[in-house]
């Protein structure tokens, strides 16, 4: 059964995780070693129950030839439907196991359809589903990847699963925590309360043990209160490593002061709000400032880390250092290829992530030629190459690149880039005036259909249904807080609520990102010790889940949402689970 990489892998890809696994094939009997191409030309010949046999034949001979690759491409051609029973079992087994080892998740997607259709003899089903859950997981599925891998905790009990399985569930929003819990069985509850207690912990570690062992008690015989999952257990030596004091750095006046100001405000609404945390603020004016004399000034006060500087400058020249005085969370990107000074992170709201999300996300959807409409500026120039750099990285093709004129209809770059040649998907950079224009035009030419990826930019943070009206259908990423119903469902359910009422209250609503930065820089401030000892800490927070690369640039992890009529929701996880309005 051949699948489309960029359709529906069945809505009931969820229920495959709980299908059965009693049935026990019997011997299955395999042709002598032949020449796999001519078992492949004989199958052009023969009726498609044993040409599906032939291949299958085929590309197994293959595969202990060493020639992994060309098996794996004749396995995900093989029609599985026609196949007997034992057959498809074999099938499912050779195909998994390809993907695995030649790096393609979703030929292991298709494999893991099976599960589904025919029950497998238990070791098989357990093979299938690990393999399925580790697939689901690289093209950025957790929550059909963590039910996937309990499944097999669960018929295993297996503890090498406990890192893999942590690994996901760190990745769940809080609405996906909800829905793994709904009908879950005490090993995935276990693992639910697990996540919840460890992410509403924040950054007291003290507390955060003390909890465990609470848990531990209520969970006896899980796996991971015999063995914690090792990002946890690190986090025991960081007892005693408290940030109880910060300094920030943000200019008073220049150019910068009215994002400063949003900046100091978020911050200071959020320390606030969590006075429980015991950590002081000290902010000093960095606007014409020596930045090693507000580091003299900051450690002689007794701060333990920097919030700041913001100046894009002042962070090129701390990231060319060896190191920085003392731990640093800059609230920019410095222009170098890399951060090499130790100690220093970088964190800000780049449109450049969002652009390398987007390419990632239509990539997964199954789209392979794109064309880019981006203003004809510097902004534009970056953010248009992160999106193309990423996207011929992964192997995608670009049909036309237009940069326009943001003070000129779009009628014309519309056009160009819809058409000579057609390209499957719009990756569109622009602000709301301009990117409501673009839906229209595309209509005009009888290009409607034409699937836009773009990034936040292009709402404005407040429902306006008429206005936005012509963006129906357009996917976008934006922070958590721009679009709780979307991502989170609703604002309940989202991460520092105090402070988010506290400032969607009082705030203008075009500085409202650079406020919830504030916060999650706070938030990263307080967790500076785990940042520098544990790879790939992360933080669901306000802008984004947030994690720190290898370079100590902190990287956004977005949420995706739709237009429908004119109003941001949800996209249930597009390109997999066969949401009808996928593109």
């Amino acid at each position: 059964m051949k699948i489309s990489l960029r359709g529906p892998l069945a809505a009931a890809l969820t229920a495959l995780l709980l299908a059965g696994c009693s049935f026990q094939p019997g011997v299955i009997e395999r042709q002598a070693d032949v020449d796999p191409q001519r078992l492949l030309q004989q199958a052009e010949q023969q009726e498609p129950g044993q040409a599906a046999l032939s291949r299958l034949e085929a590309a197994d001979i293959l595969a202990r030839q060493g020639r992994r690759p060309q098996a794996l491409e004749v396995a995900k051609e093989i029609d599985d439907s026609r196949l007997e029973r034992q057959a498809r079992v074999r099938w499912a087994l050779l195909l998994s196991d390809l993907g695995e080892t030649e790096g393609d998740p979703w030929a292991v997607i298709q494999a893991g359809q099976l599960l589904d259709e025919v029950e497998l003899p238990r070791e098989a089903s357990l093979t299938v589903r690990e393999r399925l859950g580790m697939a689901l997981a690289e093209v950025d599925e957790p929550l059909a990847a963590a039910r996937a891998l309990i499944r097999v905790q669960g018929e295993t009990d297996r503890e090498d699963l406990n890192d893999p399985i942590w690994a996901q569930l760190s990745r769940l929003d809080s609405r996906e925590l909800a829905a793994l819990r709904e009908g879950g069985d005490d090993l995935t509850l276990g693992w639910v309360a697990l996540t919840e207690l460890v992410r509403t912990s924040g950054s007291d570690i003290q507390r955060l043990f003390a909890r465990l062992e609470d848990w531990r008690g209520s969970h006896r015989g899980h796996p991971a209160a015999r063995r914690l999952p090792g990002e946890i257990t690190a986090l025991g030596e960081l007892r005693g490593q408290r940030v109880d004091h910060i300094a920030v750095f943000l200019p008073e006046s220049g150019p910068l002061a009215g994002i400063a100001k949003a900046m100091r405000q978020g911050i200071r609404t959020h320390h606030l709000e969590g006075v429980d945390s015991g950590a002081r603020l000290s902010f000093f004016d960095s606007s014409a400032v020596d930045l090693d004399a507000l580091y003299r000034e900051a450690a002689a006060l007794g701060a333990q880390v920097v919030v700041g500087p913001l100046d894009k400058d002042a962070v090129s020249r701390l990231e060319q250092r060896d190191r920085v005085p003392m731990p640093t969370l800059a609230l920019n990107y410095g222009r170098g290829d890399r951060n090499q000074a130790k100690g220093l992170f970088q964190y800000g709201l780049s449109a450049e992530d969002e652009a390398r999300q987007a390419a990632q996300r239509a990539w997964t959807d199954g789209h392979r030629l794109a064309s880019l409409m981006v203003p004809d500026n510097d902004w534009g120039r970056r953010v248009g190459e992160a999106f193309w750099d990423t996207w011929r990285d992964l192997g995608g093709d670009v049909a036309s690149a237009v940069r326009y004129d943001p003070r000129a209809p779009a009628t014309e770059s519309a056009k160009r880039a819809a058409t000579n040649p057609q390209p499957d998907m719009l990756f569109l950079l622009a602000l709301p005036e301009y990117a409501r224009q673009v839906p229209p035009n595309l209509d005009y030419i009888d290009s409607g259909d034409l699937p836009i990826y773009a990034t936040s930019h292009l709402f404005a943070g407040q429902l306006q249904p008429r206005l936005d009206g012509d963006l129906d259908d357009v996917l976008f990423v934006d922070i958590p807080w721009q679009i709780p119903d979307a991502s989170v469902g609703g604002v309940e359910a989202l991460p520092f609520l105090d402070s988010y009422r506290q400032l969607r209250e009082e705030s203008d609503s075009t500085m409202f990102r650079v406020m919830a930065m504030g916060v999650d820089a706070y938030e990263l401030a307080l967790r500076m010790p785990q940042l520098q000892a544990i790879s790939g800490t992360e933080l669901f927070g306000a802008t984004g889940t947030l994690s720190a690369g290898e370079d100590g640039r902190i990287h956004r992890r977005l949420p995706w949402a739709r237009f429908v009529n004119g109003v941001p929701q949800p996209v249930l996880i597009p390109g997999v689970f066969g949401d009808e309005r996928a593109p």
